[in-house]
């Protein structure tokens, strides 16, 4: 049950890249994750686009776009090398919906929620339940 969510200042990103970046995101996410690429899953992967008005997002220094991208997935969920690789793919492809010319910065932020505080339908899920889940999917796949 991971989420994606890129904060972005309006019109930083290319008409075209806005277009799919969300769908695109989410399933970096999944891959990374190692969950079935299956339709339970690939509605279970939520992602967001968080578009900042003009002049919402500056630095000390000038006010070039800068995009954050933070992800929520169940501890235990990623290891090192995933996370990694996660951070990796979700930056180039923000960069990509940026799309060419654009110098733009990025930063990724890694959310690990502990287990027994995410829920869905009233109801606490259980990293071992989504695994349990996925080893079910693939089994049907």
């Amino acid at each position: 049950m991971p989420m994606i969510r890129l904060t972005a200042p309006a019109g930083a990103l290319a008409q075209e890249g806005r277009a799919c970046v969300q769908r695109e995101l989410a399933a970096v996410l999944l891959r990374w994750e190692g969950a079935p690429d299956t339709a339970l899953f690939r509605a279970l992967a939520w992602s967001y686009l968080v578009e900042l008005p003009q002049g919402a997002q500056t630095t000390a220094e000038d006010d070039d776009a800068r995009f954050l991208v933070e992800v929520t997935v169940p501890q235990a969920a990623l290891s090192e090398r995933r996370r990694a690789g996660l951070i990796d793919e979700v930056t180039a492809t923000v960069l990509q919906a940026a799309g060419p010319g654009r110098d733009a910065a990025s930063r990724v932020l890694v959310h690990e929620q502990r287990d027994g505080t995410w829920g869905a339908g009233g109801a606490v899920v259980r990293y071992a339940d989504l695994v349990a889940l996925a080893k079910e999917q693939r089994a049907d796949a």
